[in-house]
């Protein structure tokens, strides 16, 4: 493999697994899969082995990882120089990723889906309670959270504010809402950033960590700033009410957090009280 790689400096490796090992009531005997189930979340060994020797042999390595849900990749933050996560990416794939790693393109996508450290981060496979299960739910440390993702630029997100405004529903006496906030582009490229509003009942203390409630893609210049306005009908303050056995708007405080992750939504957030 080294002898392969002769002098180059880096390394693009395009790794992962296959859609022939991810399916239910496939009959698939192979380390890490049972079935069609996964037993763990690793990457394949022989391919954490590679990266490791390149690693250890001076290369820079850049892991391009293809896969339709998540890997543990603990080792592969420490041996790669960058990841980059193509999912199943078809026809146009390789063009796609070839832009992204040559700069042509700046990305800006976000993870569906939370990354863990390791299978032994979640509940066993049999409990079908949502303890630790998902962003909303998961109070662990992720490997990759929910909503993540890099870009060739950076941004910065001032405090927001919630404007409270008329219902756009005839006749509706509720509120509706409009969170605001200025995004600054603090790099020294044009990007994209994908802002992302979380909403959480602050005494809802069995219901989820924060839910997803809106997003909104906005594009700025190198040091460009701009002021962002998203919409939260009142529907978005909707969640399971226990008492009721509904989903509905439960009167009382909430937690609106905007920001480029799951994670960094914490970062700012404003209270607002529904009546």
């Amino acid at each position: 493999m080294l002898a392969e790689v002769g002098d180059a400096d880096a390394v693009v490796f395009v790794g992962g697994i296959s859609p022939n090992l991810e399916g239910e009531q496939l009959e698939i005997e192979e380390p890490g899969f049972k079935g069609g189930d996964r037993t763990d979340l690793e990457l394949p060994k022989a391919q954490r082995q590679v990266i490791a020797m390149l690693h250890q042999a001076g290369k820079r390595v850049v892991f391009v990882n293809c896969s339709g849900c998540a890997i543990a990749m603990v080792p592969e933050t420490e041996n790669a120089e960058a990841i980059l996560q193509a999912w199943y990416p078809g026809e146009r794939g390789g063009e796609a990723v070839a832009k992204v790693l040559f700069g042509e393109v700046n990305p800006s996508g976000k993870l569906p889906v939370t990354f863990y450290k390791s299978v032994n981060d979640l509940p066993d496979f049999l409990d079908y309670t949502m303890k630790d299960r998902t962003y909303r739910y998961f109070k662990g440390e992720p490997l990759f959270p929910f909503g993540y993702g890099l870009s060739y630029t950076s941004f910065e997100y001032s405090k927001p504010t919630l404007m409270q405004v008329k219902s756009r529903k005839r006749g509706s006496k509720a509120a509706d809402y409009k969170l605001m906030f200025s995004l600054q582009n603090t790099g020294k490229r044009e990007g994209t950033e994908v802002a992302q509003v979380y909403i959480k009942r602050i005494d809802d203390v069995d219901g989820p960590i924060k839910s997803l409630k809106a997003f909104k893609r906005v594009s700025l210049k190198a040091g460009e700033r701009q002021m962002v306005s998203i919409d939260l009908p009142r529907k978005s303050f909707e969640g399971w009410d226990a008492q009721t056995n509904t989903i509905r708007v439960v009167p009382g405080k909430y937690l609106v957090f905007v920001g480029g992750s799951s994670v960094d939504a914490a970062k700012a957030q404003v209270e607002v009280k529904i009546k």
